[in-house]
């Protein structure tokens, strides 16, 4: 379990997981017939995106909470862990409705492809891809995981390149004197990686 709780594993298992999504939504998902009067006896298939709309929106969405995650402050970790908790559960609701009723929702495509509201009766099945985006979804929820055991132990991002907070007054050496940090050192102009050249030997 700590293995997976590591910041480069999670954001990788969310990534995989969004792009999977992503990928499927642009694939058939619905296959079928329709018999109707202005359609007659038609073949009819359509994508993820069509039945499932919504689903590269929410994939994205994966994709920008997993980052955040794993490099923004505790706070912001857990808002994004919640977004993150969210889009895979209506990612999960868009692929299981398809599975569950593909004649359902490949309907109202059918209906629409001639301009007509509401739904045709349609007789249809569920390709593979429906089932590979609720595989991304279990992909991504590993990542979602990892993140949870990791949020307690996680440190906060680097503060190395930030300004230094001046609100508490001037920072003092050992005898008093002003300490400059690296950001103040760039300030003026000075490499603080610089220290001069090497003493002769």
């Amino acid at each position: 379990m700590r293995r997976l709780s590591r910041k480069g594993l999670v954001a990788l298992l969310a990534l995989v997981g969004a792009t999977g999504m992503l990928v499927s939504a642009f694939r058939p998902w619905v296959t079928g017939a329709v018999d109707d009067a202005v359609l007659g006896a038609t073949q009819v298939s359509a994508t993820g995106a069509e039945v499932a709309p919504g689903l590269s929106a929410v994939a994205l969405a994966v994709a920008a909470a997993a980052i955040a995650v794993v490099a923004a402050g505790r706070v912001a970790r857990v808002v994004a862990a919640i977004a993150y908790a969210v889009c895979l559960v209506l990612a999960l609701g868009l692929a299981v409705r398809v599975i569950a009723d593909p004649a359902g929702v490949l309907g109202p495509v059918a209906a629409s492809r001639v301009g007509r509201t509401g739904s045709v009766e349609a007789a249809a099945e569920a390709t593979a891809w429906p089932w590979a985006a609720l595989l991304a979804v279990v992909v991504a929820f590993l990542g979602l995981v990892g993140a949870v055991v990791g949020l307690r132990t996680w440190g906060g991002p680097s503060q190395r390149y930030e300004a230094p907070d001046r609100s508490a007054g001037e920072v003092a050496g050992p005898r008093g004197e002003r300490v400059t940090s690296q950001w103040d050192e760039l300030s003026a102009g000075r490499d603080p990686t610089d220290v001069g050249p090497e003493p002769p030997t």
